[in-house]
């Protein structure tokens, strides 16, 4: 499954619903990362998953939703999830199987600079 390339990349959490800033960055910068391949991975305060992307479609636009498999705080976690491009920014929710449920939206950084600017480091 191949996905449409303006959501390919690291896009770094800018707020969510939920949690708050501290939370979100608690063990590396808050992030999604999309690739061509229909695959990604997240990572958010102690939760982190593996995505399985695939393109969603309804009469007046077009999402990426996507199925998860992950830990929260060292514990098996699942659930499912979809996003939108929004501008320069992408909006979606995140649903953790059979627990909290959060909206969220996030930037890419397209170079090491913009990243640097934003304080976020290589990880």
């Amino acid at each position: 499954m191949t996905i449409p390339k303006e959501y390919i990349g690291k896009w770094f959490i800018d707020e969510m619903d939920l949690w708050d800033r501290d939370f979100i960055d608690l063990v590396v910068p808050g992030h999604f990362t999309f690739r061509e391949d229909g695959t990604g991975t997240f990572q958010f305060g102690a939760v982190y998953g593996e995505m399985d992307c695939r393109i969603g479609k309804t009469e007046d636009r077009q999402s990426l939703e996507f199925s998860w498999d992950g830990s929260d705080e060292c514990d098996s976690a699942s659930g499912r999830g979809w996003v939108e491009i929004v501008g320069n920014q992408i909006k979606g929710h995140i649903y953790l199987h059979l627990g909290d449920d959060s909206g969220f939206t996030a930037s890419i950084a397209k170079n090491k600079k913009m990243k640097r600017q934003l304080n976020y480091s290589e990880f």
